[in-house]
């Protein structure tokens, strides 16, 4: 089953955002170059808020989210951006529904439980 989850995080000052931003290139990267279970790994400047950024994530199941957490990139991320934020980040989970931009097979099937 495919793992989705919205992280927010709210930086300290412009110094801390743009450092976060440069972080976060570099993870994005070594994620795309390495985790192939990762479908969808969205980063976002929030508008009107120039200290939180937001991010998207989905895994193609449990056990992709699991290799991305432990991978020593995002491991290494997390060490260096947890001074930069004023506390923790709001993480939640989701459970895909209807929608565009996932691989179909991530999407429940609709006419799943009716009559042929």
């Amino acid at each position: 089953m495919t793992i989705c989850l919205f992280v927010r995080f709210d930086l300290r000052d412009e110094e801390s955002a743009a450092r976060f931003d440069q972080l976060t290139a570099v993870a994005v990267a070594t994620i795309a170059a390495e985790e192939p279970g990762t479908l969808v790994y969205a980063t976002h400047a929030v508008r009107d808020e120039p200290l939180a950024r937001v991010f998207y994530e989905a895994y193609a199941d449990e056990a992709a989210f699991q290799a991305h957490e432990h991978a020593p990139h995002v491991v290494d991320f997390h060490a260096r951006k947890n001074p930069l934020l004023i506390g923790e980040p709001r993480v939640e989970f989701f459970t895909p529904g209807p929608g565009t931009g996932l691989p179909r097979t991530t999407l429940p099937n609709p006419r799943e439980g009716e009559p042929q």
